[in-house]
């Protein structure tokens, strides 16, 4: 009993270690978020500070001569934009392709699943120079929809591989009764399947939205203009080249967090439960 006594303490210590280590970082992010420059640069390092301001997140929604904060919010736009936009047609895409892989019987079916495989984990900068020509020959370059299309090429095969395990363990009795009532396939997967998988649909889009809103290489080497430059790109530029504003890197930092954490408490259902599921089995 003593032993599972001690046992039960380690674990709430690691526990909390764990805790603290993971949320300090976001804890000195809002506060640095709020202290004024001088603070933040005081050497020792003030980490709490009794004056505290929220004029820059003021700037970045209010204020329209501040153009640091006008860009910013500009580049939260534009990234709402391509990751929703990528979310949603990775879906489309991914979501038929890896039904198509996961149901039915065809030539190199297993050879062309870990070809998609394969080319998810193709690192960026290994593509980037015909990438750049081709996006410059079509005139895509500095566009939404050419980061849209950059970020298709990672996500839309990361989608093949998570859907087809769902769709993979379905029974095939549903099936067999639609077709008895009746239906097309495209009636079968709009009506019968993808009800069943949803919890697996909407765990994956977030995690495409997440990996889209997150990108950082291809909005920086494709993007030179507002029009389509997006948060991490923006957030980067706070950096200037003989100094650097760490309030406002801060303050782009905590907005950035907020779409990814807002989508994630408001599908949490789905998430949990399309993570440990892992599809239906029969």
């Amino acid at each position: 009993m003593k032993s599972s006594k001690t046992f039960r303490v380690i674990q709430y210590v690691f526990g909390v270690l764990v805790a603290f280590c993971t949320l300090a970082p976001f804890v000195w992010l809002l506060i640095s978020s709020i202290s004024f420059q001088k603070d933040l640069t005081a050497v020792p390092l003030k980490w709490v500070t009794k004056d505290i301001t929220f004029q820059r997140y003021i700037d970045i929604f209010a204020n329209e001569g501040n153009n640091m904060a006008y860009a910013f919010r500009i580049s939260m736009y534009n990234s709402l934009i391509v990751a929703l936009c990528t979310m949603i047609i990775a879906l489309l895409i991914g979501g038929l392709a890896a039904h198509a892989f996961a149901r039915y019987t065809f030539k190199f079916k297993q050879k062309m699943l870990y070809m998609f495989l394969f080319t998810y984990m193709i690192p960026s900068v290994v593509i980037v120079i015909p990438l750049f020509t081709m996006l410059q020959k079509s005139g895509m370059i500095d566009s939404r929809w050419s980061l849209i299309f950059l970020d298709l090429t990672f996500i839309i095969p990361y989608v093949i591989w998570i859907m087809q395990s769902y769709f993979k363990f379905l029974s095939a009795d549903y099936y067999e009764a639609a077709y008895m009532d009746g239906c097309s396939r495209f009636q079968t997967l709009r009506l019968i399947i993808l009800p069943i998988v949803r919890p697996g649909v909407m765990a994956t889009g977030i995690f495409a939205f997440l990996l889209a809103w997150d990108e950082f290489f291809f909005s920086l080497l494709f993007t030179s203009s507002l029009n389509s430059k997006t948060v991490p790109v923006a957030i980067a530029e706070f950096s200037g080249k003989n100094a650097v504003d760490f309030g406002m890197v801060a303050t782009g930092g905590v907005l950035a967090c907020l779409p990814p954490l807002i989508i994630t408490i408001a599908f949490q259902k789905y998430l949990v439960t399309g993570m440990t599921s892992g599809g239906v089995k029969e």
